[in-house]
């Protein structure tokens, strides 16, 4: 969105600090946040809030559609049990690895470009994945596409809030996870709609373009959107207001209020109090004057360097480090958690199913022995069951009730208390699934826990936002999340070395961790109704 600026408004700034500016002039001046309240909330935050809402879904949906293509492209690229493990993780590798990059860049070097560079790359990478006819070129492509994913997760959250004023801040950024749970909505129903046909694409001896290849194409049209959407947005005036950049953020702040108002001359701030001396940074020019004999590409390369160290490290020292450390053992916990025993449902459901008893009863009953993943009355390359898409549809669905009711009381009882239920009865469910003892049951429990686990996603999107300034915030996020996908990791590793000899260990951990995050919650700092930092 281009800046709309009225000719006839001076801008100016102040320093809080300053003390050649008259009590008149003081008097006059805006803090961001009062600045934000006096732009009124209209049609620019809800074109906001859907395109950042689209680009949500369209990493959810990068996560989710490896799972529903794992059936058809068993025999396409030849897979054996262990490569369906690694394309599994291989998202969450990929994620690792962006979400600490490109957050860190973010912070560095503004929202809205890394925004559409990571979107691009997550597009990009997964489009020339389907036209892969070999495990391990798909396999490298899709990590790149979670990197993609990775970057543009914690950016997207950090971009938004801060366009957020304070009151509204905890509902708006519930809303925008509640587009996570759309994402997968749509990838189950595109799988529904596409891959069971098989009859769907091109076939030659040498190059195959079947129903799964064209699923993984029509999954990337979020992503792209998105990115080339952002070219029309603005960047963040909280970040521009951090880099110096005063008067570019005061201009980006009234066009949003004549989007809103279409009053030329009503804008009211036109002085803006500068962020604190420790929270602005020196600009690249005086950093480059500063490097000696370097190229001037060398020497940018050094100074996104040192920014990228200082800013991890300011994450580790005072007053940030215990917020850092508590938020980075919520994120594994719950990660761990979630992706360790919901991915694992399919797998436990079909062992009751076929052997009885409860899931932990099943896998004792097989032993040390490895369940086939494919039943052997089913031959390899055969459409997919239709109800297996229908039963990822009915979960994906199962988080509707959850997000309305964190979006409705967010602010009213903030995020803290919401996720230490949430965490806390995710953890006693786990208990309950000794009691499931057929299909349908299972399809029950799975959508209770990923209901209730999904509010404590929300709670944590609104805390990890709100626990971290300006300077730090995408930093933090990315950091944040490169944890949680270690956790994923191993919360998958571990069922898969745990599930047939010792199933109760690894459900005894998942019950304990939640509980644990929830009690961790408790140290972190309250910023609800408060102006973010």
């Amino acid at each position: 969105m281009e800046s709309a600026e009225n000719p006839s408004i001076q801008y100016s700034v102040n320093s809080p600090d300053s003390t050649s500016d008259s009590e008149e002039d003081r008097s006059a001046g805006h803090t961001y946040e009062q600045a934000l309240i006096r732009t009124g909330y209209g049609r620019f935050h809800y074109k906001l809030l859907f395109l950042c809402g689209w680009a949500v879904a369209s990493d959810s949906i990068e996560v989710l559609c490896v799972s529903f293509l794992l059936p058809s492209a068993e025999c396409d690229l030849k897979l054996t049990s262990i490569d369906k493990g690694w394309l599994n993780a291989i998202i969450f590798v990929g994620m690792m690895v962006g979400g600490y990059v490109w957050g860190a860049l973010a912070d560095i070097q503004g929202r809205r470009a890394i925004l559409m560079f990571s979107l691009a790359l997550n597009g990009l990478a997964a489009l020339a994945s389907s036209c892969s006819q070999t495990f391990w070129l798909f396999l490298l492509l899709r990590f790149f596409s979670g990197v993609g994913v990775g970057g543009s997760v914690p950016v997207i959250f950090s971009y938004f809030v801060e366009f957020q004023p304070k009151d509204r801040r905890g509902r708006m950024i519930s809303l925008l996870a509640t587009f996570w749970m759309g994402g997968n909505i749509i990838a189950a129903g595109l799988a529904w709609a596409v891959i069971p046909h098989k009859g769907l694409g091109y076939f030659s001896p040498e190059f195959t373009y079947d129903s799964w290849r064209i699923f993984i194409a029509l999954c990337t049209i979020p992503s792209l959107t998105s990115a080339l959407a952002f070219v029309l947005m603005p960047e963040s005036p909280k970040f521009l207001l951090m880099k110096g950049n005063d008067q570019e953020a005061l201009k980006i702040l009234n066009s949003i209020y004549l989007s809103t108002h279409k009053d030329l001359a009503g804008y009211e701030v036109k002085q803006l109090l500068a962020a604190k001396d420790d929270d602005r940074e020196e600009s690249d020019l005086v950093l480059l004057q500063r490097q000696g004999p370097c190229s001037r590409g060398c020497a940018r390369a050094q100074i996104s360097f040192k920014k990228y160290l200082l800013k991890t490290k300011k994450l580790f020292t005072r007053p940030l480090a215990r917020s850092t450390v508590t938020l980075i053992f919520i994120q594994s916990s719950l990660a761990f958690g979630y992706y360790g025993l919901f991915l694992w449902f399919p797998e436990l459901f079909k062992r009751m199913e076929e052997h009885g008893g409860s899931a932990c009863d099943a896998a004792l009953y097989v032993g040390n022995k490895t369940v086939p993943l494919i039943p052997s009355n089913q031959t390899c390359g055969a459409p997919p069951d239709a109800n297996v898409f229908f039963e990822g549809f009915l979960t994906a669905i199962s988080t509707l009730p959850s997000n309305i009711f964190a979006i409705l009381v967010m602010d009213k009882i903030g995020a803290k208390i919401i996720l230490v239920i949430s965490m806390g009865i995710s953890g006693l469910s786990v208990f309950f699934i000794w009691l499931v003892k057929n299909k349908t049951q299972g399809i029950i429990m799975s959508c209770i826990f990923s209901g209730i686990s999904n509010a404590g996603w929300s709670a944590l999107d609104v805390l990890s936002v709100e626990c971290f300034p300006t300077d730090v915030r995408s930093t933090a996020m990315g950091t944040g999340l490169l944890m949680a996908r270690i956790a994923a990791i191993l919360g998958n590793l571990a069922f898969g070395a745990l599930v047939d000899a010792q199933c109760a260990v690894p459900m005894l951990l998942v019950a304990a961790l939640l509980c644990a995050g929830g009690f961790a919650t408790l140290i972190l700092p309250n910023k609800r109704m408060q102006e973010i930092d």
